[in-house]
């Protein structure tokens, strides 16, 4: 039987006709389903939540779906709403955190750490039995979760300049005490003590502020991916849900069968894979899992994609998984898309862009006319920034997307 999966989605709200951040999410809340959508740590944020599906078909339905009711009440306000880790225009000055108790003691605690958590992450959560599943999953999928972030990339800027890293979120990210990898437990008593430990310690104050890669859920009996960027096309989310739902079926099949590798605990070379799928992306090397050496992305892509062959072609997942794959590495990330959207016209374009792949269309609406409020793409000679050789034009995608059911 399939694993259910949902997914959750943040979103930068913006003004449109300066393509910066503002702190409008109670406004634009108030015309939307609260069953679907929340407010975030900051008002310049929107989440989505996606019902439970067993097909991709259907979830990607879903997240459409959702997408365009965000888009239509953002409309009505003036506002469009943006899918990436960062909004290459975010302004300098502090967020709006949003009037909630815990909201404000994050700040008050965190202070610059929380100020600037302008940064937008996708979620996919997979059924599990129970905790102790997950935990044990946590630590099989482990290894492969840089893959999935080097695919979700989408946050080159920061603030209007280039970072040189394909996902600048990921650096953000991991300035908070529990982000990044999370080691492997035995069982749940022993994941749920190491909190439990953090939280008497003062460093957290409950386990939702349990930010690690993955995770099983504070609240639902689910496993968590929390590593990877928003991403402008829902495609690409998609495709993230099913790679990580065939990971976990496969890392549950292991377990049974007893095949599941005795852990090492040797994890801090997954932090420097994270970090390496942060700089890279889908232009430059990953960690291969298994060597633990740097190989190009493609290859380490590919090599995941015939790891998880037969879990997907049980799952039912396999055509849309090798479509949606093979367009991701012919167009590259989308943090390439913005560089090369930004270096052929401006920031203010690549915002154009976000705005319109976000809404589903793979082509943004033409250059602006020239005016003071352009700004120029911010050349800071970051290597590798157009090493890939992405196909572009009107009919890129059209095979996942007729596979995917558009």
């Amino acid at each position: 039987m399939k694993a259910g999966l949902g997914v959750e989605e943040e979103f930068h709200v913006l003004e449109v006709e300066s393509g910066l951040l503002v702190p409008r999410a109670d406004a634009l809340l108030r015309r939307l389903p609260r069953r679907s959508f929340q407010a975030e740590l900051h008002q310049s944020t929107v989440e989505s939540n996606s019902g439970v599906h067993t097909s991709l078909h259907e979830l990607y339905a879903d997240l459409a779906g959702l997408r365009g009711r965000l888009d239509a009440a953002a409309s009505s306000l003036g506002l469009a709403v943006v899918a990436a880790g960062t909004a290459p225009l975010a302004p300098a000055s502090s967020g709006h955190p949003t009037a909630d108790a815990r909201y404000r003691r994050m700040v008050e605690d965190y202070r610059k750490v929380a100020d600037e958590q302008l940064i937008c992450g996708a979620q996919v959560h997979v059924d599990v039995p129970d905790r102790d599943t997950a935990v044990r999953v946590m630590c099989e999928v482990a290894p492969w979760l840089p893959v999935l972030l080097a695919l979700s990339a989408s946050s080159p800027f920061w603030q209007g300049a280039d970072t040189g890293y394909a996902s600048w979120r990921t650096l953000l990210w991991q300035r908070w005490p529990t982000a990044g990898p999370a080691g492997c437990f035995p069982t749940a008593a022993d994941y749920d003590d190491a909190v439990g430990d953090l939280v008497r310690s003062g460093v957290i104050t409950d386990p939702g502020m349990i930010y690690y890669d993955v995770r099983p859920s504070a609240h639902l009996p689910t496993l968590e991916l929390r590593l990877c960027d928003a991403c402008p096309r829902t495609e690409t989310v998609v495709l993230v849900a099913g790679l990580f739902r065939a990971l976990v079926t496969r890392a549950r099949q292991r377990l049974l069968t007893g095949g599941a590798p005795v852990c090492r605990g040797r994890h801090e070379w997954l932090r420097g894979a994270s970090w390496r799928a942060a700089r890279s992306g889908l232009e430059g090397t990953l960690v291969d899992p298994e060597t633990r050496r740097e190989a190009p992305a493609a290859q380490v892509v590919r090599k995941l994609l015939d790891r998880l062959r037969p879990t997907l072609e049980a799952l039912g997942d396999r055509q849309t998984v090798e479509a949606l794959t093979r367009q991701a590495l012919a167009e590259g990330s989308a943090a390439q898309r913005m560089r090369r959207t930004a270096q052929q016209e401006d920031l203010l374009a690549c915002v154009d862009m976000l705005i319109a792949e976000t809404r589903g269309e793979h082509r943004h609406r033409g250059p602006r006319p020239a005016g003071p409020g352009r700004v120029p793409y911010p050349d800071t000679g970051a290597p590798g920034a157009f090493s890939g050789t992405g196909a572009t034009g009107p009919s890129a995608g059209s095979e996942a997307a007729e596979i995917i059911g558009t």
